[in-house]
């Protein structure tokens, strides 16, 4: 890449903030501008920092200025050094925008500026001492051998190796014994297989185990299985501690010099034990690595002794005890099984054996201590498997064709080779061992004397020092590890804030460079840490999926030890020595490492299944269906090894994933799940497209488009659909932004994500969209016609009732109602103009019912919560109940729409016994009938009695009412209380009439029924007006709604919901301040909220069977 030529750095960069100007960067000459005036920076425009962002600088991208920029690692990373908070890839709008020079500081990283000086790349430590700070240590970071292999080798290797691993040998003859290593390491090799991939999926943080469950499978099984990991670690160093203890305990005995009693011994020196390795962890990373690698060589020493051991001809006293050296007959005999006692059997020893093939994640767990996780984790982990394999075959190999099962140690034993009467095969080396092993007396031997790797070695106290180093380096590994999982950590570099002493005209103090973080912008502790400009610290940014577990994982010094969480490991540990029995405590950490195994192979399974582009690993030797395997297999040896540890296993596991599931943890990591959710949800909607429609299902439910405007706008709107959508069928909650689209398109992109918290957090399932329009109507439009998804489609309109129809902008009216069902023939366009031939129809033209809401207290509360102000209308009056959110409204936080307080209503109290009343008028399909039964059957109203009111005459009552109530049988709705209304076509109270002509006076063309061309250009521009003819010919439908409300006043006053079937008036012969008349004179003065419903004249209901 060129660069800008630049001699040298001025002294005014202690007054820039981030970025030197552009004048500082090409001179001081014309304005600035300097001799590259007239040449190539002379076509460069530099930037104004948008209010999108504040970081676009005009640089020399392959030979000419340009705001753009080449791919750079800095625009993809999370973590952020010193100087590239600042630096990123421009925002498209910093692309659109005209840019112009910017007189203040630009924000150029450091790295940026020594580089266009010509200055060799600096690290940390340089910056820092340019800018007058010391540099701050590196912390210790270990490479694949230390960090990973070496310390997996000694957490698999342990006690079972020196004291089990020669009886499993007697017991199951090598080739069994072969057998149960190669399948145990199986196991392990599949899971480091999965655990390889997952950690080259992505840069790996700290957290181990539970950092790579929880990314790839999500919060809820991650955090289940970190939690259990972590304790089984801790409770493991207690394992071994007190494997370490019993052996010291022995070696006591053995020269009679117990401190107390064998029981307390074992606590004694388990506590003493533990405590010294508290002490090497707290000295930090590096020490810690230091007294493993003492343990590694001290058990390399051991093996080394044994095998020598092996080849040194045997002594008397050895082949008294059945070593003999090398023999083809003794590998021959050892070759086959020879079961004995309870736990003589395949399985019985597999499960004894499978434990010391466990601590494969040793490494993994400390990931944030590793230069290069994810060339560590796979190269490490895979190497520890296979070097321990080979000592395992090794050594069960070595052992077996050395000693015989059976020896009884006594000198007096030796014989002549070829005695009569010897059985077995020490007669022919000259040893008669019949006696013993007839009467299974024989205290030496393969199957009777678990020291024999230290009767065969060299020199025997090596190998005693061999398991004092295995049992140890356990107990270290495990105690690190646990507190390693409970801390996920980044790290937050800090750079020095570059204070203007003298700020100079055109200085912007927003750009000086704030000590910003990954976990949010900090600023420093004290001023003098301002002053001194600390050049690192870590920022701890926790998943806090529990209570009370991020304070154990606080860190302290340069390598962020969990000094917390060391302790709490320690008082675990404590706890579980002072139980002194090794086999009380074992067997259930196995299951619980085992469980963490089977996780990580489903992983790695299903983030593979999921086919997810962010499913990228780069190593690729592992295979889903092998990983699938290593799961199953893993849990069904959970089973065979413990079946009760087994189920308290997974008890706490789904305990653990309930609670998670409960607390929703607002966490986003594109895991598997997330993934595999939508593909499911993907593969379900398109085969929903398949399937043909059926009124049955009513396309499964009323799928409501909801015109709320914002939905904490208008909440009682939102839990009136939302209670009989929930768990039902779709519900889409619309909101239209009416204004310029550059200006509010920013303020949709913030809020979508604020008013779906919000639906969350009110237990509404719902989704919310919105659109950028010119005007409500054109908004709704858009959204009738683009909701929904394949056959998932809304198929009714739901709206609330506009309450100040009479004083709004005539146009706001025609909107409405056109947006109801009809637009008055010769209604405007929606650029202001009048066109009579364009009468467009919304929600019927499109075959949506419609259902309207009315309250007596009316919908919208904007005005209440101070969240958005609307100024289309004055604040005075009732702010419109559509779905707009208004011109000019302003944008709140996301994070307040999802924290302000939610407001009740009536629809989420319960009912009691009220009653529903459902005034089913006119047959619209039965969309009436079908929404007051969903409603029913939730449980807030299932105590409400449902009446069906419809018209009739007088004299055919009983008649009527039959049929009705057959139909509804037919239905199965469970409507059993039917009302016939014969005096609905009586005359209206004559007060009643005289308000509803007062009601339409104002709109009232008054044109003394002149002929229509005439009425037409009198209506030129006000299509809302009513002509006299108008009036005349509705007259009789705009009486029938004054005597509906007078009726819904006498029968149902005191109901909990009226259901009501909505009018319709006819095209061109109803203008809509009539039909806005009708709707307020039929719902006035009712207290109870009103729904007025019209189904789209289609079948919602019916009483076939197919």
């Amino acid at each position: 890449m060129a660069e800008l030529p630049v001699p040298e750095l001025p002294a005014a960069l202690s007054r820039c903030s981030g970025r030197f100007t552009i004048s500082t960067l090409l001179g001081t000459e014309e304005g600035g501008w300097g001799p590259y005036a007239a040449a190539e920076g002379a076509g460069c425009d530099s930037a104004h920092p948008t209010h999108l962002s504040g970081s676009t600088l005009c640089t020399r991208t392959f030979g000419y200025n340009t705001v753009d920029v080449v791919p750079a690692y800095e625009h993809y990373a999370n973590s952020k050094g010193v100087g590239d908070a600042r630096k990123g890839r421009p925002s498209l709008a910093d692309l659109h925008s005209i840019l112009k020079p910017d007189p203040g500081c630009l924000r150029t990283p450091v790295s940026d500026l020594q580089r266009s000086n010509g200055l060799p790349e600096a690290g940390l430590e340089e910056v820092a001492g340019e800018l007058g700070t010391a540099p701050t240590p590196e912390p210790v970071r270990f490479g694949w051998v230390k960090g990973v292999m070496i310390r997996c080798m000694l957490n698999i290797w342990g006690v079972i190796l020196y004291l089990r691993l020669p009886w499993i040998t007697a017991q199951a003859g090598i080739a069994l014994t072969w057998l149960i290593i190669l399948m145990s390491v199986t196991v392990t090799t599949i899971t480091g297989l999965s655990i390889s991939a997952i950690s080259t999926n992505g840069k790996v943080k700290s957290g181990g185990t539970y950092f790579l469950i929880s990314r790839s499978l999500g919060p809820e099984l991650g955090g289940s299985i970190g939690l259990i990991f972590a304790f089984a670690n801790a409770v493991a160093v207690a394992m071994h501690t007190v494997g370490f203890a019993e052996t010291v305990r022995d070696l006591l005995q053995e020269h009679n010099s117990l401190i107390v009693d064998p029981t307390n011994d074992i606590r004694i020196i388990g506590v003493i034990t533990v405590t010294v390795l508290l002490g090497i962890s707290l000295a930090g990373m590096e020490w810690e690595a230091k007294a493993q690698i003492l343990f590694f060589l001290v058990i390399l020493v051991s093996f080394i002794n044994y095998l020598v051991g092996t080849v040194i001809p045997a002594t008397t006293e050895k082949q008294a005890k059945g070593f003999f050296s090398y023999r083809a007959d003794i590998f021959a005999q050892n070759f086959v099984p020879s079961w004995r006692g309870p736990e003589g059997s395949f399985f019985g020893l597999f499960s004894i054996f499978f434990p010391s093939a466990t601590g494969i994640l040793a490494g993994a767990n400390i990931s944030g201590d590793l230069k290069d996780p994810a060339v560590a984790i796979p190269k490490g982990t895979l190497m520890a498997i296979f070097w321990t394999t080979m000592s395992y075959l090794v050594l069960s190999a070595t052992i077996g064709a050395c000693v015989v099962r059976d020896a009884s140690g006594s000198l007096n034993d030796s014989v002549a080779v070829g005695l009569p009467g010897c059985e077995g095969l020490a007669c022919a080396f000259g040893w008669n061992f019949t006696a013993c092993a007839q009467q299974q007396s024989c205290r030496y031997g393969l199957s009777n004397y678990y020291q024999s790797m230290s009767m065969v070695s060299g020199f025997g106290p090596l190998i005693t020092a061999g398991i004092f180093g295995a049992t140890l380096s356990s107990a270290l590994a495990c105690l690190v590890s646990a507190p390693k999982v409970f801390q996920v950590s980044e790290w937050c570099v800090r750079v020095p804030q570059l204070l203007s002493p003298s700020p100079v005209a055109g200085d912007d103090p927003g750009h000086a460079l704030s000590a910003a973080g990954l976990c949010g912008h900090e600023q420093p502790q004290s001023e003098e840490d301002a002053a001194i400009g600390k050049s690192t610290r870590p920022c701890l940014c926790r998943d806090q999926l529990y209570p009370l577990i991020g304070f154990f994982g606080k860190g302290y010094g340069r390598n962020s030890e969990p000094i917390r969480g060391y302790m709490l490991t320690y008082v675990i540990a404590v706890g579980f020595i002072l139980i002194a029995e090794l086999n009380a405590i074992a067997p259930i950490i196995s299951n619980f490492f085992l469980c963490s195994y089977a996780l990580i192979n489903f992983s790695c399974f299903h983030a593979s299944i999921t086919n997810s582009p962010g499913w990228r690993p780069s190593f690729r030797y592992y295979s889903k269906w092998a990983a699938l395997f290593g799961a199953t297999v893993s849990v069904v040896i959970m089973f065979l090894l413990t079946w009760w540890a087994a189920l308290i296993a997974f008890g706490i596991v789904i305990f653990l994933l309930g609670y998670v599931l409960y607390k929703k943890p607002d966490v986003n990591w594109g895991s598997s799940m997330q993934a595999s959710s939508y593909n499911m949800a993907l593969n379900y909607s398109v085969g929903l497209s398949e399937v043909d429609e059926h009124i049955k299902n009513y396309r499964q439910g009323p799928q409501c488009l909801v015109l709320t405007g914002p939905p904490n706008f208008r909440p009682a709107l939102v839990d009136f659909v939302g209670t009989f959508t929930k768990n039902l069928s779709l519900m889409l909650c619309g909101n239209v932004l009416i204004g310029p689209r550059k200006q509010k398109m920013p303020e949709s992109r913030l809020m979508a994500d604020g008013h779906t918290k919000w639906l969350m957090k009110r237990k509404i399932k719902a989704f919310y969209t919105d659109v950028v329009a010119e005007d409500l109507r054109s908004g709704v439009q858009m959204l009738i016609q683009a909701a929904g998804l394949g056959k998932m489609r809304p198929n009714i309109l739901a709206l609330g009732y506009k309450r100040n129809w009479r004083t709004v902008s005539p146009q706001s009216l025609e909107d409405y109602v056109g947006i109801l069902q009809y637009g008055h023939v010769g209604s405007s366009s929606p650029w202001g103009r009048w066109h009579p031939a364009v009468a467009p129809r919304d929600a019927f033209d499109f075959k949506y019912g419609v259902c309207l809401l009315r309250m007596k207290e009316g919908l919208n509360i904007s005005q209440v919560i101070q969240a958005h102000v609307n100024p289309t209308f004055e604040t005075a009056e009732h702010p419109e109940e559509n779905g707009s959110s208004g011109r000019a409204t302003t944008a709140a936080d996301p994070a307040t729409l999802a924290g302000e307080q939610q407001a009740s209503t009536v629809f989420q109290s319960e009912q009691g016994k009220k009653t529903i009343d459902i005034y089913w008028l006119f047959d619209d399909g039965g969309l009436t009938l079908l929404i007051p039964y969903l409603l029913g059957r939730k449980k807030r109203w299932g105590k409400c009695k449902i009446r069906v009111f419809v018209g009739g005459q007088i004299n055919r009552m009983d008649e009527e009412r039959k049929a009705i109530v057959s139909l509804l049988s037919k239905f199965r709705l469970g409507f059993h209380e039917v009302h016939i209304l014969p005096d609905i076509n009586q005359k209206p109270r004559p007060e009643h009439i005289k308000r509803f002509d007062d009601l339409i006076a104002p709109f009232r063309l008054n044109d003394g029924f002149k002929d229509e061309a005439t009425v037409n250009e009198m209506r030129q521009g006000c299509p809302w007006k009513i002509s006299d003819e108008e009036v005349d010919k509705n007259r009789a439908k705009s009486l029938r709604q004054v005597r509906l409300n007078e009726i819904l006043l006498d029968y149902s006053r005191d109901a909990a919901l009226i259901a009501i079937t909505l009018p319709i008036g006819r095209k061109g012969r109803c203008p809509s301040s009539l039909y806005m008349a009708w709707l307020e004179t039929l719902s006035q003065d009712l207290r109870p909220p009103v729904i007025l419903t019209r189904g789209n004249q289609e079948n919602v209901l019916t009483f076939y069977c197919q």
